[in-house]
């Protein structure tokens, strides 16, 4: 009598099928962790824009950057530069294009958080001979880095095109400070 185990045995058929349904069950488990992922990160990704505002007779003007987004945008860095020239602050800005001080309410963007649908005014003003000039000759070069929860980082420009890199990094010397 032969004791040899044979893939004909009903038991060695069982066992072979339960191998396979083990298989492909592990399968699809590791595809649905991979589209649960995927869902997870397209429910809380940001989407961060830079808007300008003004009247027609120019006598407010103020920017805009909002989360458009379904989740948080924490904002790494904000760089701002004139006739390419790195702006570290709103006065400066403002005495740059102005040749003087001009009042104005501001907000700080380098460095914050915007939950979904949040807005936030960075620059407002209400001085009707600088608005006209901001509005009609406004060559202000603007962009935020900012980043998912998950560490996805994205570039914005005034554009609203959003650029996708590696991480949020900045030199010093180009970092907008408010």
């Amino acid at each position: 009598m032969t004791t040899g185990y044979s893939f004909k045995n009903p038991e060695m058929i069982i066992a072979g099928s339960a191998l396979i349904v083990s298989l492909i069950t592990a399968f699809v488990s590791i595809y649905s962790a991979f589209i649960d992922r995927a869902y997870a990160r397209a429910s809380v990704w940001p989407r961060v824009e830079i808007q300008r505002s003004y009247n027609d007779s120019r006598s407010f003007f103020y920017y805009i950057v909002s989360n458009k987004g379904t989740g948080p945008a924490v904002i790494k860095h904000a760089r701002l530069s004139f006739d390419n020239k790195a702006v570290k602050s709103w006065p400066d800005y403002l005495k740059m294009r102005s040749g003087r001080t001009v009042g104005h309410v501001q907000s700080h963007i380098g460095s914050i958080v915007l939950s979904s649908g949040e807005s936030t005014k960075p620059l407002e003003l209400h001085d009707t001979e600088v608005a006209k000039l901001l509005a009609d000759q406004d060559n202000l070069q603007i962009e935020l880095c900012y980043c998912s929860i998950y560490d996805e980082c994205w570039t914005v420009q005034r554009d609203n095109n959003p650029t996708p890199i590696a991480q949020c990094t900045i030199e010093d010397k180009e970092r907008f400070l408010q």
